[in-house]
């Protein structure tokens, strides 16, 4: 069977309209709830938001390629980035290379897509490896590229990218079709975020990252449709079903119609904004705590409570304990005790259970 490269009707895809849109319809209601909820941050969370959201999709679209970044330096790098307070740590290529790419990918997600704005993000993607002939270029290998699995005396073929004569016309039409799409026939966003990535991975255009910029460009899609960045968990999520993912791809590179990949990659985008909302919901609600708490703990307690913080939406796995107390601030089991009564004395934490299975959280809701 054909790839989908090879059909005739390349790259004109189909899909059934109306089974999405009660999904863009969707898309628009969380786009508003999100911008809305967004205004009654301060500064700093805002700066906060932006920082780690996009350290998030950094470390998550690079992790869906098995590439594991270190946080700290990532985080780093987007500060320095955005002008922010940081520390002066020496931050290796990998992690500034990306921290650089997502960056430009939230300041110019208003910019037209040319061949230039891709070969950049290649080669800031790619920064400090010696392992590719082409950075910053189209791939130039006359062999066949493919994405296979399994032994190498009997490999799995899972897709086959069009050769490296084609990818220069190709990329043509795809750069063509991205812009007119913003604009002249104006598609739906999750539509366009969607069909965008597909489009983009079929032509496989760079010898590496071509993952990483599809789901960029899915990004910019959805984020030139509301006209400010998006700043949504996408890789997140779909790191998190990486399997899913790759199925989804795979059952949809051999047709033209592909509204069964609209489909998954229209609700993957609405989970992620889920995923985002709460996030905000947390920052919004830290405030309120802090305002509420103002002058009332002890430092050992605000070490705590700061540390339970950076932890995120999730929190600790399995909740706090006096145990993680005492470890945290290097206190007495009678003073961590002490501490944490008081705490939930004063509506900061909440408790549950008895004895070694008491188990603390913050007070808050979201």
């Amino acid at each position: 069977m054909k790839w989908n490269w090879q059909q005739k009707d390349w790259p004109r895809f189909t899909y059934k309209k109306g089974s999405l849109e009660e999904l863009e319809l969707l898309f628009l209601k969380r786009s508003g709830i999100l911008i809305g909820i967004q205004r009654h941050l301060q500064e700093e969370d805002k700066n906060t938001l932006k920082v780690e959201l996009i350290c998030d999709e950094a470390l998550k679209t690079s992790a869906i390629e098995g590439d594991y970044l270190d946080r700290a330096s990532l985080q780093s790098s987007i500060r320095r980035h955005f002008g922010l307070g940081t520390d002066n740590r020496r931050i290796p290529p990998a992690e500034q290379g990306i921290a650089e790419m997502m960056v430009d990918l939230y300041e110019t997600h208003d910019q037209a897509l040319t061949h230039q704005s891709l070969f950049s993000w290649h080669r800031k993607l790619n920064k400090g490896r010696k392992d590719l002939e082409n950075i910053g270029a189209y791939r130039t290998d006359p062999f066949p590229m493919q994405v296979v699995s399994g032994y190498a005396h009997n490999p799995k073929i899972h897709f086959e990218a069009p050769p490296s004569k084609r990818v220069r016309l190709e990329m043509n039409q795809f750069t063509q079709w991205f812009n007119a799409s913003a604009q002249e026939t104006a598609l739906p966003a999750l539509t366009r975020a969607g069909l965008a990535h597909l489009y983009f991975v079929s032509i496989h255009p760079f010898e590496d990252g071509n993952g990483r910029i599809a789901r960029a460009l899915a990004e910019k899609a959805l984020s030139q449709s509301l006209g400010q960045p998006t700043l949504i968990a996408l890789a997140q999520m779909i790191e998190t079903h990486r399997k899913l993912y790759y199925n989804a791809l795979e059952q949809n590179n051999r047709s033209m119609e592909v509204t069964p990949w609209l489909l998954y990659f229209g609700r993957t985008i609405l989970d992620a904004m889920t995923t985002t909302q709460k996030r905000i919901e947390f920052l919004i609600e830290k405030t309120k705590f802090y305002e509420r708490l103002s002058g009332q703990m002890n430092e050992r307690q605000a070490q705590v409570v700061a540390r339970l913080f950076k932890e995120g939406v999730a929190g600790f796995k399995g909740g706090l304990s006096a145990d993680k107390y005492i470890h945290i601030t290097k206190t007495s089991k009678a003073t961590a005790t002490r501490d944490l009564h008081d705490l939930v004395g004063k509506g900061a934490l909440t408790k549950t259970g008895e004895l070694k299975h008491t188990r603390y959280y913050l007070n808050i809701n979201f």
